[in-house]
């Protein structure tokens, strides 16, 4: 058996030396059969010497002893930058008791609720995408990493330097067996019906390297190897419909494996994280942001160190069947493909050994970090395939002090980090490729804007914000009666499937479970559209799902998906944004959202009138149409009278509906006796932004159309509220100071009709000093309850100042 295992390892050896032969020496496949015919006409026609095999014996001998001392030379080499990097200590072994110490103070209160909580939404996320076979559904029920925080360098702690950059390594170490994660799982067949997990402890044993950048702005943190995992699981009841609490089989190792892997993943060398320091917190929850990406160029590329092994490598030799072509980069043409999340955009195709490209690209990102992934590929002449050569990576980090930090890994393990302190300010990177001396690219990022929740977002250094409250929230509340108006304006670069070249796109909008769509417009990879729609509005941070499609006879084709967060739509603004779609290589979609708020009146109507439309398209063969107007509100229908023979109809009608916030629609039609109307265009009429009682007078483009307008009048009919005092017309202590002056002097006026006797001008006095006392009381209570509102803001801000400087802090409690 040892010497059947000796064999294959020799074997293997022996075909590997060959292979590097081959590509070491471009001219071996020439000289090798070259010998050979030398060989046998020295062996079967006539003998030269015997210096030929003794040649070849020799010169096969020097080749691969070079073969083997450059082997060693690259272990060596290895193994010198590894000591170099991590094991070569600029300072003595510090001892790490006070950070333990430290850590042990603040975890339970500061670190354990803030790690929860970012840690939970990570959990979640990754549990979406991978789950055993075993488990049907999963659900995260509940996150708590326990009291027991990690131990930080029990050994010890070492700095080095490489170049510029110091690195500090410590060990990490955390045995916890008081943490609580729930999760609950609905079981595939053949098992069926639910089970609760819970991890109960969990070990992670690892080497941790910190690395300060950006003048100490922030911190990389790495492991320098996988971790070593351990978790402790247990199975509990699942409900009415759950299997016994026994282990389910497999659950525990693919718990280890997920763990393992999200770390390997995200923090594990040369991936790292980055944690920020920021000077000022200003507390805002990001919910997206606007990245412009322009790949400018490449350079150093070369076809021998991009083309991955050496067996394919030879490979690829073989194929040209010409050595000159392997080290020839001159008809090297490639191309980048630019990566975010589910979105993907490509460049032109580039000639040459240092392609210029120079393209740039809109990118939406949907969190407070993301990562960009460039793609290097390549175009082999006359193949329609392309070969994927090499990649790198640019990691974008939201600061909460509204600037932006971007980072990557440079040569030889380094840090290449950028601090963009306001938006729009240009960021240029140069990063290596993965592998060594695989060329580098060069990058230009440009963050637009920051978006946050609150509606409010960063724009060139300014933060732009809503109207907000004492309490630093928007102007509204959540499913409070508000309408989310989105206009589909137009397309660009749109995706092209028909064989013809032609493209007949739409776009479906879902938001929450309300489907609506776009007409189709019709050979164009540059649609207009111009519809607007309304929905509801939906709290909880629903996103509107985007599909645009192409029409086609036998099926519609996907050219592309994209979403868009609408938390923190403000009131009487107008968002305006080119969304690119994912999925596709090219496409923008311009959507115009806004909110409205619904005023609800009590028995209010809306009035239209139907007045004349213009220029209207011809139905008929004659160059004529016979129009007239179907009305859509909600579920209720109306239609006006049709005017024969005429492009420009003049109707005056008057339509009245209950005002319930229904999406009004007007469907202008081509009457016909015999056959199916025709449409000739439609139009949606806005009005829940009307003041009340006061008419609007317009005309409105019909869409789906080449031209034709509608005039119309529409009105928000409000019945006469009735007048009473109103608390908002001044403050309420200004209004309580006037009410008790009031009350002096008819306090005075009752004095002086008691000592006169006058009892019919005394009891009207006294009903208007009741009904001023009233008044006085409920300005009083309004008074005291912002009192109260104010001093709890003023203890929320103070508390808040305290944290924030510790040296405060300490004053405070030593007092």
């Amino acid at each position: 058996m040892s010497r059947r295992k000796k064999r294959s390892f020799d074997l293997n050896e022996a075909v590997e030396f060959l292979n590097h032969l081959l590509v070491d020496k471009s001219l071996l496949p020439f000289i090798i059969p070259l010998v050979l015919v030398g060989w046998a006409i020295e062996k079967w026609i006539f003998s030269f010497s015997n210096w030929v095999p003794l040649v070849v014996a020799v010169w096969a001998t020097i080749q691969y002893g070079s073969y083997q001392r450059r082997i060693l030379v690259e272990d060596l080499n290895k193994k010198w930058k590894q000591v170099i990097l991590h094991t070569s200590p600029i300072t003595p072994l510090e001892h790490c008791e006070w950070l333990n110490k430290l850590l042990m103070d603040i975890w339970p209160n500061y670190i354990n609720p803030k790690l929860s909580m970012r840690f939970s939404s990570i959990v979640e996320k990754r549990l979406k995408h991978r789950r055993p076979r075993l488990i049907e559904r999963i659900e995260l029920q509940g996150f708590s990493l326990g009291s027991s925080p990690p131990s930080l360098g029990l050994q010890g702690t070492r700095w080095s330097t490489s170049g510029d950059q110091r690195i500090m390594r410590l060990g990490f170490d955390w045995d916890s067996t008081d943490m609580n994660i729930m999760l609950f799982a609905k079981l595939a067949k053949p098992l069926m019906g639910t089970a609760r997990i819970v991890i109960n402890s969990i070990h992670i044993k690892g080497e941790l390297l910190l690395m300060p950048v950006l003048d100490g702005k922030a911190v990389m943190y790495s492991f320098l190897s996988a971790p070593e995992v351990r978790i402790g699981v247990a199975f509990g009841s699942g409900g009415s419909q759950s299997l016994p609490a026994t282990v389910l089989p497999g659950v525990s190792s693919w718990l280890v494996k997920l763990v393992t892997d999200t770390l390997v993943k995200t923090m594990v060398e040369p991936r790292r994280r980055c944690f920020t320091l920021p000077p000022v917190d200003l507390r805002k929850k990001v919910t997206g942001a606007i990245i412009y990406v322009t790949v400018v160029s490449a350079s150093k590329l070369s076809r021998s160190n991009l083309k991955g092994s050496i067996a394919r490598r030879q490979q690829s030799l073989m194929m040209d069947g010409r050595s000159e072509d392997f080290h020839d980069n001159k008809d090297l043409l490639t191309f980048v493909e630019v990566e975010l999340e589910d979105l993907t955009r490509k460049t032109y195709v580039r000639p040459g050994s240092c392609p210029k490209w120079d393209s740039t690209f809109n990118m939406v990102l949907h969190e407070d970090t993301g990562i960009l992934r460039f793609h290097l590929y390549e175009c082999p002449q006359g193949s329609v395939k392309y070969d994927y050569l090499t990649s790198c990576e640019i990691k974008v980090k939201y600061v909460a002090d509204d600037s932006t930090v971007f980072w990557a890994i440079g040569p030889e393990s380094t840090v290449i980090s950028k601090h963009a302190e306001i938006c729009g300010k240009d960021v240029e990177m140069v990063v290596p490729f993965e592998g060594s001396n695989s060329g580098e690219l060069t990058v230009k990022l440009v963050l637009k804007e920051w978006q946050f929740s609150d509606g409010s977002h960063s724009l060139h250094g300014i933060r732009l914000s809503s109207r907000q409250s004492l309490y630093g929230s928007s102007n509204f509340l959540p499913g409070t009666g508000r309408k989310i108006c989105i206009t589909v304006v137009e397309g660009k670069d749109l995706v092209v499937k028909d064989k013809f070249g032609k493209s007949d796109p739409y776009v479906k909008l879902q938001y929450g479970k309300v489907l609506k769509r776009t007409t189709a417009v019709q050979h164009t990879p540059n649609p207009i559209w111009n519809q607007k729609f309304e929905f509801d509005e939906i709290s909880g941070g629903e996103y509107l799902k985007i599909k645009c499609n192409s029409e086609e006879i036998f099926g519609d084709d996907n050219i592309g998906s994209a979403r868009v967060n609408l938390e923190g739509i403000v009131e009487g603004s107008v968002r305006d944004e080119w969304v690119p779609l994912e999925k596709v290589n090219s496409g923008e979609l311009r959507l115009q959202i806004e909110a409205v708020k619904i005023e609800d009146y009590e028995g209010s109507m809306i009035e239209l009138v139907l007045i004349e439309a213009r220029d209207l398209v011809a139905a008929d063969i004659r160059g004529t149409s016979d129009p007239y107007v179907r009305v859509h509100y909600g579920s209720m229908k109306r239609r006006t009278k049709v005017m024969y023979r005429t492009l420009n109809p003049q109707w005056h009608q008057t339509l009245e509906f209950p005002d319930n916030g229904s999406q009004l629609v007007l469907h202008v039609k081509d009457h016909n006796a015999v056959l199916p109307t025709s449409s000739i265009g439609d139009c949606v009429v806005e009005y829940h932004r009307l003041p009340p009682n006061q008419i609007s007078d317009k005309w409105i483009p019909l869409q789906g159309v080449k031209r034709g307008e509608i005039h119309i009048q529409i009105t928000r009919k409000v019945p006469e509220l009735e007048k009473r005092p109103s608390l908002d017309s001044e403050s309420p202590s200004t209004k309580a100071h006037q009410i008790s002056g009031q009350m002096k002097e008819m306090m005075i006026k009752l004095q002086s009709l008691i000592e006169d006797g006058n009892v019919e001008e005394l009891s009207e006095y006294l009903c208007e000093l009741e009904t001023l006392h009233n008044m006085q009381e409920e300005y009083t209570a309004q008074l005291e309850t912002e009192q109260m509102l104010l001093l709890n803001k003023i203890s929320e801000l103070g508390q808040e100042f305290l944290n924030s400087s510790p040296t405060l802090s300490r004053r405070s409690s030593s007092n």
